[in-house]
């Protein structure tokens, strides 16, 4: 019918009608076994029937029939193994004609992809980007410096005022000259008292007014 005027059927649409007539072909197969296997069947218990009422030329005739029965079953599930096969080449044939397809619109979509591209204009946004980027990072360099230079100020301004905070809980004014403390070193000479008392001197020193031994 596909051929009657002159065109070629499509090759998925081939590879569907010879599956149809495999798969026929197989079931087709199967019922003419089961018939086999049943006469077979059969023949076994007429020829036990005849043999035991001792007609064995009946039982040598029926004893062909069941071996060629038994070739015939043989032959069949050989063609059904056969038509199984050719059914698996189909299959494969198949697959190989939707990976093919399937190959061939990717490289379709892919060109035309390709031809929407423009790699000029992709090139200059890119070069865009990058120098956009690098202001970004610049500003972001700028503003954190600012921000920790703020920052440095506040720890300052916070310092000053935690320690004025601390010397006014002890009765300690910033503004006034915190006196000196006297140095206590080896050989430094004692105050002298205001109440005319003695003076303490230093270990290894002499009174400057006191008399020698001797």
């Amino acid at each position: 019918m596909g051929n009657i005027f002159g065109k070629e059927k499509p090759l998925k649409e081939q590879l569907r009608e010879n599956k149809r007539m495999i798969t026929r072909a197989i079931r087709e197969l199967d019922r003419e076994t089961r018939s086999l296997q049943r006469e077979e069947q059969r023949l076994t218990l007429e020829i036990k029937k005849m043999a035991r009422e001792n007609q064995m030329k009946a039982v040598k005739i029926m004893a062909k029939d069941l071996v060629r029965t038994r070739q015939y079953v043989t032959k069949f599930i050989e063609m059904r193994s056969q038509l199984q096969g050719c059914a698996l080449k189909l299959q494969t044939v198949k697959s190989h004609q939707a990976m093919a397809e399937a190959m061939s619109s990717t490289a379709k979509a892919m060109s035309k992809m390709n031809k929407a591209v423009n790699v000029p204009s992709i090139n200059k946004m890119m070069a865009e980007f990058e120098r956009e980027n690098m202001k970004s990072e610049m500003m972001q360099e700028l503003m954190g410096d600012a921000i920790d230079d703020i920052m440095d100020e506040n720890d300052e301004e916070e310092e000053d005022r935690i320690v004025g905070q601390v010397l006014d809980e002890i009765g300690i004014d910033m503004n006034e000259a915190i006196p000196n403390a006297p140095a206590m070193g080896l050989g430094a000479s004692a105050a002298v008292p205001e109440d005319g008392g003695k003076v303490a001197l230093g270990i290894g020193e002499t009174g400057g007014g006191g008399v020698s031994d001797g």
